[in-house]
């Protein structure tokens, strides 16, 4: 089903070894990490830590987020991870902090021709003033927190689906993502409404085997590992 998928799947973390192996697996197309994956992976230094990962990953498009909270800071930083590879697509917050919209940034970078990732995108309001501020000439993705969205108890759907419709009229380089899953089924729910990238886990990935499994089989694996585990805690009643 993997190969029948027509959505791109960038795998999201910050474990160096993991992003080696998943830059060689040809059903992943790109790679995504982000200041809170990096500081619980232990990353002490950014500038060495994302140069390990490019010295590896040469053609598949990878996002690097910026960590300052001011717009001229953002832009500052922002041509700094652009520079490191032509594959750098630079991770922008869609607000400050302060809740302030960081759309200067977000358009001084896109018309130097830094390829953009807008994140923590929320609502459907967020992606539009964004294709404002992106030059139609330079690649660029929306990243709509789908998975956080959900947690809100909202279906993400139709945000996505209208987000889908605002990018398709309006910037013909710009893709939206759908990031923060939550289950495998989020992959083929986000594949079926016709977004165009879906940021995965590594946990996520490995649960790619289990598509179409017969329940029945799935079930009885699962009586089988609590019997296991019971067995092996030596527990008496």
């Amino acid at each position: 089903m993997v190969n029948n998928l027509k959505i791109e799947l960038f795998a999201d973390g910050a474990n160096l070894q993991e992003i080696v192996n998943l830059n060689n697996d040809p059903t992943i197309s790109g790679l995504t990490t982000n200041p809170t994956l990096m500081r619980k992976s232990g990353v002490s230094n950014y500038e060495t830590f994302a140069k390990q990962v490019l010295s590896h990953v040469r053609v598949k498009p990878v996002s690097f987020e910026v960590f300052a909270d001011t717009v001229p800071e953002i832009i500052r930083q922002g041509r700094i991870l652009a520079s490191w590879g032509k594959n750098v697509f630079v991770k922008i917050p869609v607000t400050l902090t302060s809740g302030e919209f960081t759309g200067e940034a977000l358009q001084v970078l896109s018309s130097e021709g830094i390829q953009i990732n807008v994140t923590a995108i929320m609502t459907t309001q967020q992606i539009s003033a964004s294709l404002n501020c992106l030059d139609v000439n330079t690649a660029s993705n929306l990243s709509m927190f789908a998975g956080r969205i959900a947690d809100t108890g909202v279906d993400p759907i139709p945000y996505i689906r209208e987000s889908i419709v605002l990018i398709r009229a309006r910037n013909p380089l710009c893709k939206l993502i759908w990031a923060s899953p939550r289950e495998v089924l989020n992959i083929y729910q986000a594949n079926e409404v016709g977004c165009d990238i879906i940021t995965v886990s590594s946990d996520l990935l490995a649960k790619r085997i289990l598509f179409n499994k017969n329940l029945e089989t799935y079930s009885r694996e699962t009586v089988q590992m609590f019997h296991d585990d019971a067995k092996k805690s030596g527990w008496t009643l």
